[in-house]
């Protein structure tokens, strides 16, 4: 089944328009809508996903949840989705409300997004985790130090701006 995400302009509303994420290649002043989520334990750790081998992008890297808005969902719906996907836990109750965007522009690719970063705080060990299979192969809760270290050797995705994220709550 094809995936369809709708077209954003730069004030972030719907132009409208839905394309096929396959492919996708956005011109000047459209914008595809995307959502991480930093998933916080009451120790003070974080759940990180390690990407599966077969992705087209950062095969093996490491990850918060999170992944491209569909179209006719918000940034809430899609974070809660992905979240569940992804790793098997509901967000549903806790506050949706991003705690840092932000745009990119990629115009000689057509990569122009918007992402909207979620934090939230639940009580869950590993015993809470379900991995989804095509997404990602291993997942533990890491310190930010340990995030920290896994950036500084390449294999952490999205550091620097899930730690604008985290520095502007």
């Amino acid at each position: 089944m094809e995936e369809l995400v709708d077209i954003y302009d730069a004030e972030r509303n719907r132009t409208g328009e839905a394309r096929p994420r396959e492919g996708l290649f956005l011109r000047e002043g459209e914008y595809m809508l995307y959502v991480l989520a930093l998933v916080e334990n009451a120790r003070g750790e974080f759940l990180i996903t390690q990407r599966a081998l077969d992705k087209s992008w950062g095969a093996g890297w490491w990850e918060v949840s999170g992944g491209g808005v569909l179209s006719g969902e918000t940034s809430q719906t899609a974070v809660v989705r992905e979240v569940g996907e992804e790793a098997g836990l509901d967000v549903s109750g806790e506050p949706l409300v991003p705690v840092y965007s932000y745009t990119n522009v990629d115009l000689k690719r057509g990569d122009n997004y918007i992402v909207d970063i979620y934090h939230f705080h639940l009580d869950v060990d590993a015993s809470d985790v379900t991995l989804q299979d095509s997404e990602a192969i291993d997942f533990k809760f890491a310190t930010w130090d340990e995030i920290t270290a896994l950036a500084e050797s390449g294999t952490f995705l999205h550091y620097e701006r899930l730690r604008q994220a985290l520095e502007a709550e």
